[in-house]
């Protein structure tokens, strides 16, 4: 697969092009907003030359990556491409439309594929005249930093097709993963907890978002904390992940969103992007410093630490994927200092299924249920 189509030329879109571009393909970008690419592309030459005086690369790998690279006037200039990725707005009838006229377009052995990170593989491709060559291919941001990507199947996906995807993004020097075509993926539905119960604990005044991220970092080891990710994610696009899972999970209380994460977006504290989220990020913003309370950082760690456990477990329990993808999928895509399974035996099962019936018992919510093998595990130990 030589030649790849991108369609979006936003932070995801430019970094693939990016990622394809530097293992040697003839990369085609396109994009609605003719000015988004020309932006796009004028930021990758910025970032190509601060590398070269890093000397993380050549100067003549710097020109071969740039000038890999096409910018497009129309999907019809893909009619060459070996696979084409997507990678514009998370709205399912958008990109609909967008594959519609991909496949219009692309000869029949044409791979195309969806960098969504929460919608349906198999809703995507249901309206396809050949679903059996769709299939997801996550990548995660920034899409050149972060070696994680999940392959997602469909329901419709052809057999052999994750496995080619699989040993492509091997060929593109990326970590893959294969992963079930459900909610939030691998590292989308288990992440949830990470912040939705940060979020919990400051809605409750239980502690600030300063306090809950430096227990996070100093008991945990995490190199962000919930609420600084959420600032450099982008407050409304995690916000956003969160609605679409707990939704498609047929509303789960365990993915129910914060009403405080919805006022921030309504409010377009987005984060880092916007200047303030969570913290301030103008040139003189003077963030509070967190008050140190050993109690109360070890109560915030192991009550999120159990729940991201918790999770986990869960979905080996549904082989949503491989332990060993598990594994990989929180280190890779959003790296945790460690895998979550690994986690668990270390603190001891037994440990976190008390965290979580304590839980339970105190709020009376499914939210704090815990996954059946999590019952069993706490009494034995597996290995991965």
């Amino acid at each position: 697969m030589n030649k790849v189509g991108i369609i979006g030329s936003g932070t995801m879109g430019i970094g693939i092009a990016q990622v394809a571009s530097a293992a040697g393909c003839e990369v085609f970008l396109y994009d609605a907003s003719a000015t988004q690419t020309e932006k796009s592309l004028a930021g990758l030459q910025k970032t190509l030359n601060k590398l070269v005086e890093k000397q993380k690369i050549s100067s003549e790998k710097s020109e071969e990556i740039y000038g890999n690279i096409t910018s497009c006037a129309s999907i019809s200039e893909f009619k060459k491409c070996d696979l084409v990725i997507e990678a514009i707005i998370e709205n399912a009838e958008i990109k609909k439309s967008v594959f519609a006229e991909v496949e219009s377009t692309v000869s029949d052995d044409c791979i195309i594929a969806s960098n969504t990170s929460s919608i349906s593989i198999t809703s995507l491709s249901a309206d396809l005249e050949k679903p059996e060559r769709f299939i997801g291919i996550h990548f995660f941001n920034p899409a050149p930093l972060m070696p994680l990507v999940e392959v997602i199947p469909g329901l419709l996906t052809r057999e052999n097709l994750p496995q080619q995807i699989y040993d492509l993004m091997k060929s593109w020097g990326k970590v893959p993963v294969i992963a079930k075509d459900i909610p939030g993926f691998i590292v989308n539905r288990i992440a949830r907890p990470f912040y939705g119960e940060a979020l919990r604990i400051v809605e409750e005044n239980i502690a600030t978002p300063e306090q809950v991220d430096d227990a996070m970092r100093t008991l945990g080891n995490f190199k962000m904390g919930p609420f600084e990710l959420m600032d450099l994610i982008g407050v409304d696009v995690n916000f956003a992940v969160t609605t679409t899972v707990y939704k498609d999970y047929f509303y789960d209380p365990k993915y129910k969103p914060s009403l405080l994460q919805q006022r921030m977006s309504e409010a377009k504290l987005h984060g880092r992007k916007t200047g303030k989220g969570f913290y301030g990020y103008a040139e003189n913003a003077q963030n509070p410093v967190a008050e140190k309370n050993e109690a109360l950082y070890q109560q915030i760690f192991m009550r999120i630490i159990s729940m991201l456990i918790n999770e986990a477990v869960e979905a080996k329990r549904l082989k949503i994927a491989s332990d060993e993808d598990l594994e990989l999928a929180v280190q890779k895509g959003v790296n945790y200092p460690k895998g979550l399974l690994a986690w668990g035996e270390e603190i001891g099962y037994s440990k976190i299924s008390e965290t979580l019936k304590n839980l339970h018992d105190e709020y009376q919510e499914e939210r704090y249920r815990q996954s059946p093998l999590l019952l069993k595990l706490q009494f034995k130990t597996f290995n991965l």
